[in-house]
């Protein structure tokens, strides 16, 4: 499967940079995976939105999916072959409301995420995980046909049981590491420190920061995560447009 960032920051896009999105491709299938403020943007740059196939979201928080409304007017007002008759945008049923919005005439049907059980969306296989954050949220393992390389996307969360075993022997964790080492009061997303514990920990080859913060320095996250992370995983922090082969 091939994975590009789409968008990587968390809170608020920042220089030119949009929150969090993901773009995964195998067989010829397109899946869309969160759809942050400024991602419509981003995502032209590598496909048209046209050929999306499916979108997921993890949760109902803006810098995830501030552009699926963007989105929604695009299928239904631009130009173009769309590759599949209505697009399909799964979510949590949950939040009703939310919900509901994911249905817009002439381009998208909302699909309610079934947690009880793996989901077959073209080539991939979708598990969930319920993380710990301030509205209900789900991170994801993805299989793809064929591939034992398997990515864990943690969406958006702190420490909770439960976690490790998820993301244990996928090949490559998408983190959340919104924060530094020395972040004060309440935390709702992972600090450096507990990313580098939460790779350790669970026989990762390759571990992607993002939901990076839109301010600080970058290259001090990673040197925080890098210093105490086990030699044999591979670090790289998500920047718009990096394309992964796993």
């Amino acid at each position: 499967m091939k994975l590009t960032i789409i968008g990587c920051l968390g809170g608020y896009p920042a220089n030119g940079k949009a929150t969090s999105c993901f773009l995964l491709s195998s067989h010829n299938f397109n899946l869309l995976i969160d759809c942050g403020s400024g991602a419509l943007l981003a995502l032209q740059k590598v496909i048209s939105p046209l050929q999306l196939d499916a979108v997921v979201l993890t949760h109902f928080h803006a810098d995830h999916i501030a552009d699926v409304g963007v989105l929604q007017h695009f299928w239904q007002l631009a130009p173009g072959d769309k590759k599949v008759p209505w697009l399909p945008i799964y979510a949590s049923n949950h939040d009703i409301e939310n919900f509901n919005k994911l249905d817009w005439p002439y381009s998208t049907r909302k699909q309610a995420l079934n947690f009880s059980k793996p989901m077959e969306i073209g080539p991939f296989t979708l598990s969930f995980f319920k993380t710990k954050h301030p509205v209900e949220t789900y991170a994801v393992r993805i299989k793809e046909t064929g591939n034992q390389n398997e990515l864990v996307y943690t969406a958006d969360t702190t420490i909770v049981s439960g976690l490790n075993e998820f993301i244990d022997g996928a090949h490559t964790v998408l983190t959340d590491t919104n924060f530094f080492a020395n972040q004060k009061g309440p935390r709702w997303h992972l600090t450096t420190t507990e990313t580098t514990d939460l790779a350790n920990n669970t026989h990762v080859k390759q571990v992607i920061l993002t939901h990076i913060p839109p301010f600080g320095d970058l290259d001090k996250l990673k040197y925080e995560v890098a210093s105490k992370l086990m030699p044999n995983i591979k670090l790289d922090v998500a920047d718009e447009g990096a394309i992964y082969e796993l």
